[in-house]
């Protein structure tokens, strides 16, 4: 008897350490570093091309990061279920507010919502205004032949077709981006359908994830939708010329992205939660937009936090090099240093878990 009260005093006394050891952040030495990330499908080819190059810098640190939409992305950030998210635009006051601790909102890259459109026999590139676009995704424009359409590309042989739009079915950073462009540029659509994550969309097919739309696109003859650069290139699909602010049609590329970020970034707030579209210059693409990683002020681990301030750095300093390869634009200089300072920001106990660039 005495025995087995001395074998259960035991076991109880290693279960605490070892629970003890679990929130206080201690690991053994050569355990791996876990880290989960979860969010924007933006983007996702970008983090996946972060993780593994970052990876193979820090063998001992696992990071796995989940393409869910910025939507779930914010709310696992809140309920504390990931180490970061990723969102295409920027959480809202009532939900910092309703979070269990400051977030902080650091850019990392910088990317560009465009319109594809699948339309058999048409080589040239499609082009598009803003009264435009916001009367075909109010449904106001029924086929691709429409006068409206016709206007903005004179030289191209439309055909008298019926035209499909195709938008998000989840909350969507993708579809805030771009919701909010039309609601700058159309007061029919702020009024009647105005921006966010997850608009009411008058008409038209809805595809999950930026793969979802992208896929419906695809497949589905005369439909045109929105999704991120990336993933119109990688599917070798059209991309539409966009006529900007200044009057100017203009394609997202590498230049034209980090333009209009650089345009807005004396406007940007010190929170650097900002919107970026329809941005002033001549060669400014109109919907463009900064992508957000999410991460606690106050991390309640030491080592994850040293991590995650180790691996934002290294983003959004070296990491910027593996932007245009993939279709995204790098962040403005000005960017980076405020990107940098809003890092150093991240502490444990009260200290600042800041890292040099690497």
């Amino acid at each position: 008897m005495f025995a087995i009260r001395i074998l259960f005093i035991c076991v109880l006394l290693v279960s605490t350490m070892l629970v003890s050891s679990c929130f206080s952040g201690r690991r053994g030495k050569g355990d791996a570093i876990k880290i989960q990330g979860a969010g924007s499908t933006f983007i996702n080819p970008l983090m996946q091309k972060w993780v593994s190059e970052y990876g193979n810098l820090n063998s001992n640190i696992r990071i796995d990061y989940q393409s869910i939409g910025s939507g779930g992305g914010i709310k696992q950030v809140k309920e504390r279920t990931i180490q970061f998210g990723a969102t295409d635009v920027a959480m809202k006051d009532e939900d910092l507010a309703s979070a269990p601790g400051p977030i902080l909102h650091v850019p990392v890259i910088l990317g560009a919502v465009v319109l594809t459109y699948n339309l058999e026999g048409i080589g040239q590139t499609l082009r598009f205004s803003p009264a435009t676009i916001a009367d075909i995704f109010l449904g106001k424009i029924k086929t691709w032949d429409d006068e409206r359409i016709k206007a903005d590309n004179p030289d191209v042989p439309l055909p008298s077709v019926p035209l499909t739009v195709v938008h998000r079915s989840d909350g969507s950073g993708t579809s805030a981006v771009f919701t909010n462009y039309l609601a700058k540029v159309s007061p029919e659509w702020k009024e009647k359908v105005g921006e966010g994550t997850s608009p009411s969309f008058p008409v038209g097919l809805g595809g999950k994830g930026n793969e979802g739309v992208t896929g419906q696109v695809k497949q589905t003859p005369n439909t045109i939708g929105y999704i991120e650069l990336a993933y119109a290139v990688k599917n070798k699909m059209p991309v539409a010329q966009i006529k900007n602010k200044a009057g100017n049609f203009v394609l997202p590329n590498f230049e034209t992205v980090t333009t209009a970020a650089a345009e807005t970034l004396d406007q940007t707030p010190d929170d650097l939660r900002a919107t970026i579209t329809d941005a002033g210059g001549q060669n400014a693409y109109p919907i463009s937009s900064y992508v957000y990683v999410l991460i606690y002020r106050d991390q309640m681990d030491e080592v994850v936090g040293k991590t995650l301030v180790d691996f934002l750095t290294w983003g959004i300093n070296d990491g910027q090099r593996f932007a245009q390869a993939l279709y995204y634009s790098p962040l403005p200089e000005g960017m980076v240093k405020r990107a940098s300072a809003k890092i150093a920001a991240v502490s444990f106990n009260g200290r600042s878990l800041r890292t040099e660039p690497q």
